[in-house]
């Protein structure tokens, strides 16, 4: 089994949560009490637990001239999988808070970008790398 990452967070509840990770993401879900869920994150592990949520996102990164949410999360894909979860997400009116992009154009790096807030308000990220071989260039 190839190393892969776990990752737990705040959730306002699980209902809305199994929503957006299992029927826009695809995410498929694995173990689950009344107050925790694991999903497989393309084949990593994460965990949403019910908890208050902070208030307010802090736009204090900047990326490529782009203010980004810090803290984030998200995925690496290959470019098919980014255009199917573009699509997803449109088809779900979820709203991008960076519509996709194309960063680092003509450069080491060079990648697709597109940021949304599960319904928790979580922020994530998905990008797709020109150059998978450039993902730390």
């Amino acid at each position: 089994m190839a190393n892969v990452f776990h990752y737990a967070f705040k959730v306002k509840d699980l209902t809305s949560t199994r929503r957006f990770y299992i029927e826009i993401l695809g995410c498929k879900e694995g173990r689950s009490t009344d107050t925790w869920v694991d999903f497989d994150f393309w084949g990593n592990q994460l965990s949403a637990h019910v908890a208050e949520m902070p208030n307010a996102l802090d736009y204090c990164g900047k990326v490529d001239g782009i203010d980004v949410p810090i803290p984030h999360f998200g995925a690496v894909l290959n470019p098919q999988q980014f255009e199917t979860t573009r699509q997803q997400l449109e088809q779900a009116d979820i709203e991008f808070i960076v519509k996709p992009i194309q960063r680092y154009e003509g450069q080491a790096g060079q990648q697709q970008t597109m940021f949304v807030l599960d319904f928790s308000g979580n922020p994530l990220e998905f990008k797709s790398f020109t150059d998978q071989a450039e993902l730390f260039s």
